[in-house]
């Protein structure tokens, strides 16, 4: 990895890292999730990177992959369980990095920081050749000590220059996988820690799209907005909120685009028996053989 790129990482991660930070701090009882996700957003945006995903605002049980849209009246609730994962991009290199909080109560503190405490533990052992299946018994042994499971279905994630997940999986058990981590290598590790029986599956769509291939579209108006929406969001996820601009009827525009498979959707994942779900998530760099963290609180 050259310094350019080097530079354009870490300033991601510094300016994902206020993002989260800010997230965390609007979170309260009686706020809505479409105002803290677009305050969010709007200060990666005043920071001079781009926007590498839509806000992830996951509450209670839903442990990833859901975003408000910009009409969504949904609020914050006390004893809310709030995992807020945020995504900056400088250049194409991207700072992904999430926090748990609690809203007004103490009834899940073991719980965040269970994630926590395993996300300390794994960044605290990674280097050049780490294999990423013994980074998945780290957290495994970590969170299951503090008496919770890990969510043996949720990975970390390789990423290269805008390529959200690229390549490398981490896991949060150990699969027993001998792939390693080398230098240069970008990862984003995320723990996932509940109290219920630590596997997620789909639900309902969390309103976040990508773009998985470019074909004709005989429908003027969906292609005139598929145009404008490579463009703008290249290859990283986005979400109806910043479609917006594009077309006064975007959502019905995404619906044609969806059905014509130039797009897909992100399902909600949910732990399978309803229970609480934390999250903890930096993004690493592996610069000359040393783990450095991108998106540590200034």
């Amino acid at each position: 990895m050259d310094e350019q790129a080097l530079e354009s990482v870490r300033k991601a991660g510094a300016i994902a890292a206020e993002a989260r930070d800010l997230g965390v701090s609007l979170v309260d009882d009686g706020i809505t999730l479409a105002s803290v996700a677009e305050e969010v957003e709007a200060l990666i945006l005043k920071r001079g990177a781009g926007l590498a995903f839509p806000t992830n605002i996951s509450i209670n049980d839903v442990a990833a992959h859901f975003t408000p849209n910009a009409d969504d009246a949904q609020k914050f609730q006390t004893g809310d369980v709030v995992k807020v994962d945020v995504g900056a991009h400088v250049n194409g290199y991207i700072g992904d990095t999430a926090a748990t909080v609690e809203v007004r109560t103490k009834n899940w503190a073991g719980l965040i920081e269970a994630s926590a405490r395993a996300l300390k533990m794994a960044t605290e052992m990674i280097a050049d050749g780490t294999p990423v299946g013994a980074i998945g018994g780290t957290v495994q042994r970590s969170i299951l000590e503090t008496g919770y499971r890990p969510v043996n279905n949720l990975n970390g994630h390789e990423m290269k220059q805008y390529n959200l997940h690229a390549g490398l999986s981490i896991p949060n058990i150990d699969d027993g996988s001998a792939q390693r981590i080398h230098t240069g290598m970008i990862v984003a590790v995320e723990p996932f820690a509940t109290n219920g029986q630590g596997h997620v599956l789909n639900s309902k769509p969390g309103n976040i799209y990508r773009i998985i291939r470019d074909r004709p579209l005989r429908d003027p108006a969906a292609a005139k907005m598929f145009e404008q929406m490579k463009t703008r969001f290249n290859s990283l996820p986005f979400c109806e909120r910043w479609c917006d601009d594009l077309d006064p009827n975007a959502s019905h525009q995404l619906k044609v685009l969806l059905r014509h498979g130039v797009i897909s959707s992100y399902a909600i994942l949910k732990e399978t028996d309803g229970s609480r779900v934390s999250q903890a998530e930096h993004t690493l760099v592996i610069v000359n053989g040393k783990c450095e963290i991108t998106t540590r609180s200034r």
